[in-house]
């Protein structure tokens, strides 16, 4: 039986949920704080949609798109926004997240997460787009910082200053990808130490970590990996500035045993113990075998105080 909806996923370490863990999970409940799934592979119902309920029996539920494209010109695709909204009324995730980027244009659609200037243009533009989706769906949304491989010069401001502006304007939150970013510092020369400051710690409301692989010179974001040294330590420098937040090890190609996985999450929660909770977060460290908060359905998923 689904149980009512907690109010915000526990300040732990999840993993991403992938189609070949499936069973096992389901079979051994490993100890997990709770799990994220991409939202566009459970649109339609189906056996899909089955088994995500049945995961959903056990642990707190993140639903993490690719297909809206907030920055996308065309005007949002409504079909996928109800169809987003149709899986939320069913699972009734704690967390609901997005990606900076655009993806379509002149009707035609891109299968991939694409970079856009930072300009007040396009703020305005991207604070619209969030502000509809959030009142589609009836709660807030979180917004991921994009793995980029170009800037723009005419760039107003910077992904970080972007980012912060959109969340006090739309209400959204932030979800902090600390691979991400590193693989942008790498790349594009970004500022990781700007880039932290410029996130108000209030609207931060999930981790990211993964993995990425080198190719022709360039760092690609794959989620193909173990978490490197640097990112594991540039998560630790977020962690002294912001304070623990959920936190997700993804991995998406050349995916291994469910055990690395739980390594990986058991690591996360390592650096998190070192840190202190952020004042007034009520949610614990706590891992999740089927329990739930009754805390009914809400609005928006998140009310962090700094």
């Amino acid at each position: 039986m689904l149980q009512p909806a907690i109010q915000q996923l526990p300040c732990s370490a999840g993993i991403g949920l992938r189609a070949p863990h499936y069973r096992e999970v389901l079979q051994n409940l490993p100890a997990l704080g709770w799990v994220e799934v991409h939202s566009e592979n459970f649109f339609g119902g189906g056996a899909a949609l089955h088994t995500l309920l049945r995961v959903r029996e056990h642990y707190p539920l993140s639903l993490h798109g690719v297909g809206l494209g907030l920055a996308s010109p065309d005007a949002l695709n409504t079909h996928h926004l109800q169809a987003l909204r149709q899986l939320c009324d069913a699972v009734q995730p704690a967390s609901v997240s997005e990606h900076l980027c655009w993806n379509a244009a002149d009707g035609k659609v891109i299968n991939d997460l694409l970079p856009f200037p930072y300009t007040n243009v396009a703020l305005q533009h991207v604070t619209d787009r969030v502000q509809q989706v959030q009142e589609i769906l009836g709660r807030q949304i979180l917004v991921e910082n994009l793995s980029s491989y170009l800037a723009f010069t005419h760039s107003e401001m910077s992904e970080g200053e972007f980012l912060a502006e959109l969340s006090r304007r739309s209400g959204c939150g932030i979800l902090f990808d600390v691979n991400n970013l590193y693989v942008n510092t790498c790349n594009l020369g970004v500022d990781a130490q700007a880039f932290i400051q410029a996130l108000p710690a209030v609207a931060v409301a999930e981790y990211h970590l993964a993995g990425h692989s080198m190719q022709h010179g360039c760092v690609v974001d794959t989620h193909s990996a173990q978490v490197c040294a640097e990112v594991w330590q540039l998560y630790e420098t977020v962690l002294q500035h912001i304070g623990p937040r959920p936190t997700l090890i993804e991995w998406d190609a050349d995916i291994p045993a469910l055990s690395v996985l739980l390594d990986e999450a058991a690591q996360a929660q390592t650096y998190m113990k070192q840190h202190h909770e952020p004042k007034n977060r009520n949610s614990s460290h706590r891992e999740h075998r089927g329990h739930r908060d009754d805390a009914g359905s809400i609005r928006f998923a998140y009310s962090l105080d700094a």
